[in-house]
């Protein structure tokens, strides 16, 4: 503004300079002159002022127009509840207010004008969003209330929830709304689900009873069986109560059913149980086996309690009750042989009182009935059964314990092989296995630990010692741990008999200097420290600790050499050992080479394969 006035200045004082000189020219007087330039001054003030004044009009409707939308502003924040915007406002407010405060230059009317203008258009849009959003919630809140009161007083509802309240559009209350709608929606999920579920039910026990399910619910109400997109299914208290008041009728008349089948099949289990039908007789009716022991609310097969299937079992038990006749002691006998098979399978001994010869001996003497009998035999194998299951985890961890007795005898006859690492067919499979043998060996005696505990455990639970074929378990394997102890302690011996014979042969070597050895074979010429090999002799592989093979000498008679007979065999031998003093322990072999594959057995066979 400075520089417009200078230079307004001197433009000015150049146009006067050039009107006087004029003037001069022309020969006007210095009065005239004067009255020139009062008449200048007085256009001049004529013209400021019709600015100013239309400044202070143009000031006045900026001002009018900021005030108005703010003013709509803070009832657009008051209805929206935008307390942001608010905040907002409000600064921009405060920062004109301090800059007034610093003699600092305000805020334009302008700027202001153009600081609310976005806020403003922004409220209007959120305004009619949120009337949008109320209307659509009111609208759906409408709907499931005229569905859940089955369309009662839905005018009314309507009436009222078409009138949207443009006072109060805050989120808080629209959260009311979406709540209010929520729960709503789960009444009407949980109307919904229960219908379903209750039709369902009926369909279950109309199949069951080998009902019509059509025209039981159709009673009800129509849309429960047939639905389309103007009638949706009904959810009103009407039809939950008649579903509920359908679903008692049929679960009666279900019991009824179940109780009259009931009493025949037991009838007829007795019959095939006496008779020993062979199972094709049976095969007609094998959907009404569960029927004894699965509970009312699991016996959901179509027709299974319907009046035609009762009538062929009653058909059946006449037929049966009057084929009955005397095969009890086959039936008996054969009983005792299925308990027979299932204590051997579990490695448990049967009960004496049921044998075979005093079973027969007393059926032919007919001093107990074959029907008792024939009950106790069953009840014996159901508690063998039971038994096998407490055992099973033992069991498992004994086939894990031969499994690694047995990699233990394998790995001790490889290493007594003298040709092992020569490049044959199969050698790196052979390498391969050895390495895993050695891994499982380590585990053994952890393994013999755990399974000495679980069965503590298991002989504490059930107050009985845990027998296999007959021989209490811990004893076998108190024995095994003590026999592969005997066996580590001759192995270290035989180690510190070498480690003895190797120094003093280092210090007659010193002494008298050292001579040459005989060739040996590959398999022997390997260093002491422990490091293998391969055919090239340029790889080598980490020593495994001595321990890896502990059980590498474990005499022939702990390992099983075939899957078949391995566990009788293993045991038959702990019993005939637990009668006589323990002497596991080999004679030590005289020659070197023997004694010297002996201690090798602890250390790595086979070069790291590639």
């Amino acid at each position: 503004m400075v520089g417009i006035s200078v230079g307004m200045e001197s433009s000015c004082g150049a146009l006067l300079n050039e009107l006087k000189h004029i003037r001069e020219e022309i020969g006007e007087t210095e009065a005239d002159k004067e009255q020139m330039l009062l008449e200048i001054e007085r256009e001049c003030l004529e013209i400021y002022t019709r600015k100013v004044d239309e400044a202070i009009k143009a000031k006045a409707q900026l001002h009018q127009s900021v005030t108005a939308k703010e003013a709509e502003i803070a009832a657009l924040v008051a209805s929206l509840g935008e307390h942001t915007v608010h905040s907002m406002v409000c600064r921009i407010s405060k920062s004109c207010h301090d800059c007034l405060q610093k003699d600092k230059k305000p805020a334009s009317l302008k700027e202001q004008l153009a600081s609310v203008t976005p806020i403003l258009e922004n409220l209007r849009i959120k305004k009619e969003e949120r009337i949008k959003n109320f209307a659509d919630v009111r609208l759906q809140i409408e709907k499931i209330t005229a569905e859940i009161r089955e369309h009662e007083h839905q005018h009314d509802a309507m009436t009222s929830l078409a009138i949207v309240d443009e006072h109060d559009l805050s989120m808080r209350r629209l959260n009311e709304y979406h709540e209010q709608l929520r729960a709503l929606q789960k009444e009407k999920s949980d109307r919904l689900h229960k219908v379903l579920e209750y039709v369902n039910e009926v369909h279950s026990l109309c199949g069951v009873l080998g009902l019509d399910f059509r025209k039981i619910v159709v009673e009800v109400h129509p849309s429960l069986h047939e639905t389309s997109p103007r009638q949706s299914t009904n959810i009103s208290n009407k039809t939950l109560e008649g579903l509920a008041l359908a679903i008692l009728k049929l679960k009666a008349e279900k019991k009824i059913q179940l109780q009259k089948l009931r009493e025949t099949m037991e009838s007829l289990f007795k019959l095939w149980k006496l008779m020993g039908s062979p199972e094709q007789e049976r095969k007609h009716f094998e959907r009404l086996a569960c029927i004894l022991e699965s509970p009312e609310h699991e016996i959901t097969h179509s027709g299974l309690l319907s009046h035609k299937t009762i009538e062929q079992a009653e058909v059946e038990v006449n037929k049966l009750t009057k084929l009955k006749a005397s095969k009890m002691k086959e039936l008996v006998l054969k009983r005792r042989l299925e308990l027979e098979e299932e204590c051997r399978r579990a490695h448990m001994e049967p009960d004496t009182s049921t044998a075979t010869e005093k079973t027969a001996a007393l059926i032919d003497s007919g001093l107990v009935d074959p029907s008792e009998l024939l009950a106790n035999i069953e009840a014996q194998i159901v508690k063998v059964k039971e038994e096998s299951i407490s055992r099973k985890e033992i069991m498992d961890r004994i086939s894990k314990w031969l499994a690694a007795c047995e990699e233990e005898s394998w790995l001790e006859q490889y290493n007594q092989d003298e040709n092992r690492y020569n490049g044959g067919r199969g050698g790196h499979i052979n390498l391969k296995r050895a390495e895993k043998a050695r891994i499982t060996i380590i585990k053994i005696p952890a393994l013999v630990d755990n399974l000495i505990s679980k069965t503590f455990t298991w002989e504490d639970e059930k107050n009985k010692p845990f027998l296999y074929d007959g021989v209490r378990l811990v004893s076998m394997l108190e024995e095994y741990k003590l026999t592969r102890q005997q066996k580590e302690e001759d192995k270290r011996r035989h180690g510190d008999q070498k480690k003895l014979q190797t120094l003093r042969l280092t210090e007659k070597e010193a002494v008298f200097g050292s001579k040459p050895f005989p060739k040996r074979s590959n398999s022997l010429n390997r260093k002491p420290s422990g490091y293998g090999f391969n055919g090239k002799g340029n790889g080598f592989m980490t020593p495994v600790p001595r321990r890896l093979s502990a059980g590498s000498a474990t005499p022939e008679i702990l390992i099983p050499r075939s899957n078949s007979g391995r566990h009788s065999g293993y045991f038959k031998e702990m019993r005939r050992l637990s009668t006589m003093p323990l002497n596991f322990i080999a004679p030590p072999k005289d020659d070197s080479l023997s004694t010297f594959t002996s201690i090798s057995g602890s250390e790595p066979e086979s070069p790291t394969l590639n």
